[in-house]
């Protein structure tokens, strides 16, 4: 094993994320970085449970995952459960499992944990000229950070994520119009009263979803090395395209990664919905995210 080689395993709703470094008194030094698209909260995330092929779709990638600190020698892994994991009540279950089989320690995470943990992630490089609002699109819920270099100002967690949506509503494909405004109303009477006395125009994206986007609108794949501006008027249609495409075109797309083929349009429109609120001008993509927030204080 290498003294201060740490891995950081997300073991997120839609996504399991591995990321793999070496820490410095500084900061860090990215080693390695994967993700899989799990699906760990399909087929019963509404009712607060596991589904037996999600469990199983999971330690095969914590498997890998393991194999991959192995093959790097590192001296400690971290592994964190966010919102699937939290709600369900048979997760005793899976990190049983995931004990026995990967012999792993998952810790759970509650929702304000995260909040703070993605924000210790961004403020590594946004410098924060003025307080912004820091958004990160999960499976099973997402986070709206609205703050400072300094400070949280305010923050929540909210159980609005894309994998809740896909299993919650009967989509069209193409979604209709009436499926449009169903999630639109679903995030307004969620969100309720969160927004009012939130003053920026400037949104970070600090998730895969901003990802896909800016793939979508550059053409080109996101390095996840710097922090990425995207003109917001350019964005718009894009957004548009991705909320009336078909799942035959998405899965077509090269620029969308598999797990986003499904529940692409979901976060499209959960973007658009933000930026319309509170009249976006600026939205700049983070690399760092509550993984590299989880560095920061290990």
């Amino acid at each position: 094993m290498i003294k201060d080689r740490i891995a950081i395993i997300d073991l997120g709703t839609n996504t399991f994320n591995l990321l793999i470094v070496d820490k410095k008194p500084n900061g860090f030094d990215k080693l390695h970085s994967d993700k899989e698209g799990v699906g760990l909260g399909l087929g019963g995330i509404n009712e607060n449970r596991l589904a037996p092929d999600a469990m199983q779709r999971g330690i095969e990638t914590l498997r890998l995952f393991k194999a991959k600190c192995n093959e790097w020698e590192v001296e400690r892994i971290k592994a964190f459960g966010t919102s699937a994991l939290r709600d369900a009540t048979n997760r005793e279950v899976f990190l049983g499992m995931i004990r026995d089989e990967i012999q792993l320690e998952v810790e759970i995470i509650s929702g304000s944990r995260e909040a703070e943990l993605i924000h210790q992630g961004v403020k590594i490089g946004y410098p924060f000229s003025e307080p912004a609002l820091i958004m990160d699109i999960g499976g099973g819920s997402t986070e709206f950070i609205y703050a400072n270099a300094q400070e949280i100002i305010k923050s929540q967690s909210f159980n609005i994520g894309t994998a809740r949506i896909y299993d919650k509503f009967q989509l069209k494909d193409p979604l209709s119009q009436k499926n449009i405004q169903e999630i639109i109303t679903y995030l307004e009477t969620n969100t309720k009263g969160f927004f009012d006395d939130i003053q920026t125009n400037t949104l970070i994206g600090a998730s895969g979803s901003f990802e896909t986007f800016y793939a979508l609108l550059t053409q080109r794949v996101y390095e996840e090395n710097g922090f990425e501006e995207l003109p917001t008027e350019a964005l718009y249609p894009v957004l548009d395209k991705m909320m009336t495409s078909t799942l035959d075109e998405r899965m077509k797309n090269p620029f969308i990664i598999p797990i986003r083929k499904k529940m692409g349009p979901i976060a499209a429109i959960k973007i658009k919905w933000v930026m319309e609120k509170l009249a976006i001008h600026t939205l700049t993509i983070s690399p760092y995210a509550m993984k590299e927030g989880v560095i920061q204080i290990s």
